[in-house]
């Protein structure tokens, strides 16, 4: 009887070493996979950008990254990145969870958004309320257009009450951006410097309107404009920002437009509809 009783606990204790070493097994296999250093190429792939921003990105301070070996090359942890991609809190204003409404919609702080119209005046029904709120605010506000179109804005902006137009450009809380870079690792450059300018200050939120007409000039196929949207989903991301990326569809390809949808995932989120004008 005692010899019975003998081997049932020993049998059990062995039960419980075993599950016990699987459970540390597991354990030591998620520390490891989460703890694996990678190389420059593999974050790059990982985020889904250029090697160059992943560098600046890690110079900056953004993007922490462990100097391994005599050439004090870069290496990144899978767990650091994934927090990269998350929302960052940084500097981030105590209402963040209001967002701002455009159009009626209620968007998110980080949220990247394509609009699209096909009239001159549609070009200005969502962005000249949106860029006047932020002034009216004092939030830090940046416009990317030329020639004819940042006149049209810049008319429309000096006949709201309340603002000063002129004076907000003159002392940097409204920035005009006539290209933010000529490919997309210099467009990148401009955007994470220019909003780390922004923050320094303290917490803001920080209004974006790009029109793409504009914007496209400065890089050699639409394509790469659309890469660049892309890769702006991490800044957005990053910093406390609302981006609206303007789209007449009376000069670009239809092709375009539908990679432009594709390229701001947001949009899924808070609805298509009121961003058509």
């Amino acid at each position: 009887m005692l010899s019975e009783s003998l081997a049932f606990f020993y049998s059990l204790f062995t039960a419980q070493t075993i599950l016990t070493s699987a459970i540390l097994s597991c354990r030591e296999t998620k520390v490891t996979v989460s703890d694996r250093l990678l190389n420059t190429a593999e974050a790059a792939r990982l985020l889904r950008v250029s090697q160059a921003s992943v560098r600046r990105w890690s110079d900056s301070g953004l993007l922490e990254a462990r100097r391994v070996g005599r050439r004090r090359e870069r290496r990144f942890t899978q767990r650091d990145l994934e927090n990269f991609l998350k929302p960052g809190s940084t500097a981030t204003p105590r209402n963040a969870d209001q967002g701002v409404f455009v159009g009626g919609a209620r968007v998110p702080i980080h949220g990247h958004l394509a609009t699209f119209y096909n009239t001159d005046e549609g070009r200005l029904r969502l962005t000249v309320r949106f860029l006047r709120d932020a002034l009216l605010l004092g939030q830090r506000c940046f416009l990317a257009a030329e020639g004819k179109v940042l006149d049209a804005y810049l008319e429309a902006l000096r006949r709201e009450k309340g603002i000063d137009v002129d004076a907000a450009i003159a002392n940097g809380s409204f920035g005009i951006v006539p290209g933010p870079g000529a490919d997309v690792d210099a467009a990148l450059a401009f955007w994470n410097q220019s909003m780390s300018d922004a923050i320094a200050g303290g917490p803001t939120l920080i209004r974006v309107v790009g029109e793409m007409a504009s914007e496209r000039t400065v890089f050699p196929t639409d394509e790469e404009m659309i890469k660049y949207e892309v890769a702006y989903n991490l800044i957005a991301k990053r910093f406390p920002t609302v981006t609206l990326c303007q789209y007449d569809v009376r000069v670009f390809s239809g092709k375009t437009i539908f990679d432009a949808l594709r390229a701001h995932p947001d949009l899924y989120e808070v609805g298509l509809a009121s961003f058509l004008v």
